[in-house]
């Protein structure tokens, strides 16, 4: 039997950036400047949505060229997020195959299987479709983690965001040490809708206004969340009594 990728492996400019802390710009110059070298080959550039809505440019590399010169590119830019980009590739390569059987036997055998997998699936969905059923009032437009975290029973809504930055869900966009953190979402939760941002001004007398992001939760990432608490892999209170629930959502309840 012959395997058969169902879809090309690809990694963008984006993505590389925010697996190594950079800003886009920068590294669509590196791409460009590594290109005009001769190190890499320069990947197609496609427009694309961001999180905003926005329509902006990106690099992408596939396939084994490409998966070497993003190496290379990564190595440019910071050798020690090189193990991070390794581990990106080798999550899109576990990603299941297609077996397509070059005699009938296989054919007969490989329809029995994909039955078998889809009643499998059938009972997932409906057990799925219960859970969700359950977890109807769990998910608040428009609500930070912290927020998400106070109305689980038990977690300490405090370290939560210390636990999403170990688990590069998000990461500090700010460079220098002496200065407040600036959370800022991965591409990745944002790309498996688990968070957005939201932008938020802050101004004073006496300081310039800017903008900083909080980090916001999507209904994908608090099911995630519920999973991770329930299987007690989220940080919990000291006092825990050990209890799993939730405070529902009420549409009345100002965030």
């Amino acid at each position: 039997m012959n395997l058969i990728t169902t879809k090309a492996l690809t990694m963008s400019s984006q993505e590389i950036a925010d697996l190594v802390n950079a800003r886009h710009d920068s590294v669509k110059r590196t791409i460009e400047r590594l290109s005009e070298k001769g190190a890499i080959q320069l990947p197609p550039l496609v427009e694309v949505k961001n999180h905003l809505g926005q329509t902006v440019e990106q690099y992408v590399f596939s396939g084994e060229k490409g998966k070497r010169d993003s190496f290379v590119v990564v190595a440019q830019l910071s050798p020690e997020f090189t193990g991070a980009l390794v581990d990106r590739w080798q999550e899109l390569e576990g990603r299941p195959r297609v077996m397509l059987p070059e005699d009938l036997p296989g054919a007969l055998r490989l329809a029995a299987d994909l039955a078998e997998q889809k009643a499998a699936l059938a009972l997932e969905n409906q057990q799925q479709a219960k859970k969700i059923e359950a977890l109807e009032h769990l998910f608040m437009p428009g609500e930070t983690v912290p927020q998400f975290a106070k109305r689980l029973n038990g977690v300490n809504s405090q370290l939560m965001l210390t636990f999403l930055l170990e688990n590069k869900w998000i990461f500090n966009a700010e460079r220098d040490p002496e200065r407040s953190i600036k959370y800022r979402v991965y591409y990745i939760a944002r790309e498996k809708h688990w968070l957005t941002e939201k932008p938020v001004t802050v101004s004073g007398e006496g300081i310039k206004s800017f903008i900083k992001y909080a980090p916001v939760m999507l209904e994908e990432g608090t099911k995630k969340l519920f999973d991770l608490y329930i299987a007690e892999k989220l940080p919990m209170k000291k006092t825990w009594d050990g209890q799993f629930f939730y405070e529902k959502f009420n549409p009345e309840t100002p965030l």
